[in-house]
């Protein structure tokens, strides 16, 4: 029995939303700094981020389900920035079923 490429869906575990201050937390974590002293106007790029920490983040952050792509955030390397595009994925995510 042949398995039809119509019949695959992506099972993702939805997962809780992202908040700025989690995304700021992540963003220390990769470049071994303390949260406090990222600001949302700083380039990210100027902190140290190079462009792999910066697609390990994305994908960490596009865990459960979470639609990003990465060249999207090569744009505006910002904590300001980053945070506009996840917001906006996870607003115009529908919401989850209860179960």
């Amino acid at each position: 029995m042949a398995i039809e490429p119509a019949d695959i869906r992506r099972i993702v575990t939805p997962a809780a939303p992202v908040t700025r201050e989690t995304m700021r937390a992540d963003i220390a974590k990769m470049l071994h700094e303390d949260p406090e002293e990222i600001g949302g106007g700083d380039s990210l790029i100027d902190l140290g981020l190079d462009s792999m920490r910066a697609m390990n983040l994305v994908l960490l952050w596009s865990e459960g389900g979470l639609d990003l792509e990465f060249a999207h955030f090569a744009e505006n390397p910002t904590l300001d920035g980053w945070w506009a595009l996840v917001d906006a994925r996870q607003r115009a995510r529908p919401p989850l079923q209860g179960g």
